[in-house]
């Protein structure tokens, strides 16, 4: 196994819980053997079919893999807000095919165009107040009442007309974003190479941005998975992402699913790091991109443009253009969300033999 503590790389001083939390998950029968012993490269945030959605409970991982069905708006706007969906595509994509599999199975209800319309529309607007900082919901479901306005204005609009187009371009999503996800993967790889030379790199990461956060594939993770199939990636560092440990959970549980090299560090180790072992880039995922390029993204991330730029080291976000907000002129007009306290006052605590929780 490649994948290596923060304290064998640095020789810091490591958190305990850490090592045994990497102990635990190496340890895992029912999860990681399976994972390796399948040689699965990229992990399912969700499994589709047409009227039938279901996704990865990430906030279960890396304990335990489980899927929540979402069978109604309601259930994708909960999944979203308690962030056992995140990811800014994969929100878009899990409102658009939550709501997709509400109408196509209860489409007997609508017996008009103008019912069926009223309902994605209001249903849309609703699944838009479940998280406010992506920006990619907001692309997709403008772009999906566009849509529906267009499909209720065709000379042979019918409930069934206006619902199937709705489902087909909900299911394109899907599809798009894996390719989109590729393509983001092999451009960034090749244009970090350009400007860093071809050689194995030391890559820094923060948060997850990778299969779990999207369709499939990542963004920058991606980017991570393309340098690794050409042969150019050295070590992947992942950050432990506090307060929520996106990267300790997810980035480190897809490093190992994919027999990345992989290091996991603390968030307060990324400056140490690039001043005694030198990394090559960063390359973080964003949330919102404002016209100005400010970018907004996990928080930390904006630790590590410090960092990156007093070391020299190339900054890359790698996002798709769902991800860019021509009309906000910069940062300052990002809402950036606040997430409850008890986030940060609560944590499990991982070892081989028990799981337990703590609050402050």
């Amino acid at each position: 196994m490649s994948f290596q503590l923060g304290t064998q790389r640095l020789n810091l001083v490591f958190v305990n819980i850490y090592k045994n939390f990497i102990q635990w998950l190496l340890l895992q029968d029912s999860l990681f053997s399976q994972l390796i012993h399948h040689n699965m490269v990229a992990l399912e945030s969700l499994k589709y079919k047409r009227g039938s959605l279901q996704v990865i409970d990430q906030l279960k991982l890396p304990g335990e893999l489980v899927f929540i069905e979402v069978t109604n708006t309601k259930d994708a706007w909960a999944v979203i807000r308690s962030m056992q969906v995140r990811g800014a595509p994969l929100i878009a994509i899990v409102a658009a095919l939550g709501l997709a599999v509400h109408i196509h199975n209860s489409r007997d209800d609508f017996k008009s165009v103008e019912s069926a319309v009223d309902f994605l529309l209001k249903q849309m607007e609703y699944l838009r107040t479940s998280r406010p900082t992506a920006v990619n919901l907001f692309v997709a479901t403008d772009d999906l009442a566009n849509l529906v306005n267009n499909l209720k204005s065709a000379p042979s609009a019918s409930s069934t007309s206006v619902i199937d187009g709705f489902v087909s371009a909900a299911e394109k999503m899907l599809v798009d974003d894996v390719a989109t996800n590729k393509a983001i993967g092999d451009h960034g790889a090749k244009r970090i190479l350009e400007i860093v030379g071809h050689k194995p790199l030391r890559v820094l990461t923060i948060c997850n941005t990778g299969s779990l956060a999207t369709a499939g594939y990542g963004t920058a993770l991606g980017v991570v998975r393309s340098l690794h199939a050409l042969g150019c990636l050295e070590q992947v560092y992942a950050c432990e992402t506090r307060p929520y440990n996106q990267g300790a959970r997810l980035t480190a549980f897809e490093i190992v699913s994919d027999q990345l090299p992989g290091t996991l560090i603390t968030d307060s180790m990324a400056s140490y790091l690039m001043a005694t072992k030198g990394i090559d880039v960063v390359v973080v995922g964003a949330d919102r991109v404002a016209a100005n390029g400010d970018t907004a993204n996990k928080i930390g991330t904006y630790q590590l443009a410090i960092v990156a730029k007093f070391h020299g080291v190339p900054f890359f976000p790698a996002v798709p253009t769902t991800t860019l907000d021509l009309s906000i002129p910069s940062g300052a007009k990002i809402h950036v969300e606040e997430r409850p306290a008890a986030e940060l006052t609560t944590y499990v605590i991982i070892s081989t033999n028990n799981i337990s929780n703590c609050t402050y």
